[in-house]
């Protein structure tokens, strides 16, 4: 069954359903523009790895905060104390690999930033390219962005085809995006 599937056919006043709804409708396939929030979707990609989605739906206000509202310059300077304090936070996931990829990352699209502009500069220098050519990108370029993590992040911020079927409403808005 496809999210579009799950969301457009199993309505529901849950919690999480409501979640994955506002998600669906509202970011997953649509373009980013800001470099920080392009991060911040990177970063919950990253922790998702072995997790479930819902689980990222319901702790993103907290991986927000945690990580100084995904700003890309703050996370980048982050030291021993800042790792520990997140190793310590029991709202995201703490994974020392995970925390450290955060750090890395953004360290690493500051330097891209300097060539690129941006770290969209940087997404959209490599556009289009196969999803194999982004996955070894990615791989090359960052810590832990293994296929799954590349694809949907790259799918979730608009870079690859199939995150709505073609029947789905949101398809078509994103298609006027």
């Amino acid at each position: 069954m496809s999210y579009c599937t799950y969301v457009n056919n199993n309505p529901s006043e849950q919690a999480d359903y409501l979640l994955h709804k506002h998600y669906h409708d509202n970011h997953y396939g649509f373009p980013i523009e800001d470099d920080d929030e392009l991060f911040g979707r990177l970063l919950l990609e990253i922790n998702q790895a072995g997790l479930s989605w819902t689980l990222m739906l319901r702790k993103q206000d907290s991986f927000r905060a945690a990580y100084d509202n995904f700003s890309i310059e703050k996370v980048a300077a982050y030291d021993e104390a800042d790792r520990e304090r997140l190793l310590a936070d029991a709202g995201i996931v703490r994974n020392h690999l995970k925390v450290n990829a955060a750090i890395v990352n953004a360290q690493k699209i500051l330097e891209l930033k300097q060539e690129y502009g941006s770290f969209k500069g940087w997404i959209d220098a490599h556009h289009p390219l196969t999803k194999e050519q982004w996955i070894k990108l990615f791989k090359k370029t960052f810590k832990f962005t293994g296929g799954e993590i590349v694809n949907e992040f790259l799918m979730s911020t608009g870079y690859l085809p199939g995150a709505h079927d073609a029947d789905c409403p949101v398809y078509r808005t994103i298609q006027s995006v």
